[in-house]
């Protein structure tokens, strides 16, 4: 069995999964074994939110089309929580706290079981606040749960002619700015 029967196989027994969709190549890459294990059943989200880049936003629709999975769209002002515009340390965990919250809303209208992100393992290691955030609304990382690291996803991705498969990793605006340094709207609209 090669890696990729094991990520499409950790779908099995799955009913209806949302797949939490950046544009880049691991969410990309979770997105396309959901869609070949569920076709229909598997729907990716992407937050269009302020601090995604148009690019990625393109990117994530690009990607969609290519693999045939439908997207829908989370659409929210992160800018509006003071947890996450005061920019300090823990951004990412207020930033993915409130996606969590909105990806909860979203499965219960679609009647989905589970939510699945891009996490693979090589983002355990880094401090990444976020990823726990998700862990606390009981997102599931199956690239981790299969044991993918950035170059077997990339390399599996090659091989199954993703176009974002040596697309940079790309982190949001916000992480552009400084901690301590407030987020604004007209500081994301200078980095974009």
């Amino acid at each position: 069995m090669t890696d990729l029967d094991e990520l499409v196989n950790w779908f099995d027994g799955k009913n209806k999964v949302m797949v939490a969709l950046s544009g880049g190549v691991d969410s990309a890459l979770v997105a396309f074994a959901a869609f070949q294990k569920l076709g229909k059943s598997a729907i990716a989200v992407t937050a269009d939110y302020k601090t995604l880049s148009e690019e990625e936003l393109q990117t994530s629709r690009d990607v969609c089309s290519e693999i045939g999975i439908e997207q829908l769209f989370l659409d929210y002002d992160e800018l509006e929580n003071e947890d996450f515009t005061k920019n300090d340390s823990n951004r990412c965990f207020h930033c993915r706290m409130e996606l969590g919250d909105h990806l909860i809303e979203l499965a219960k209208e679609h009647n989905v079981q589970i939510i699945v992100d891009g996490t693979n393992l090589d983002d355990l290691g880094d401090y990444r606040p976020g990823i726990e955030a998700l862990k606390q609304y009981g997102i599931r990382s199956p690239l981790v749960e299969t044991g993918f690291t950035k170059s077997k996803v990339r390399e599996t991705a090659k091989f199954i002619g993703l176009s974002v498969f040596d697309r940079p990793s790309n982190s949001c605006l916000a992480s552009r700015i400084p901690w301590g340094q407030r987020v604004t709207a007209e500081k994301l609209t200078r980095i974009e």
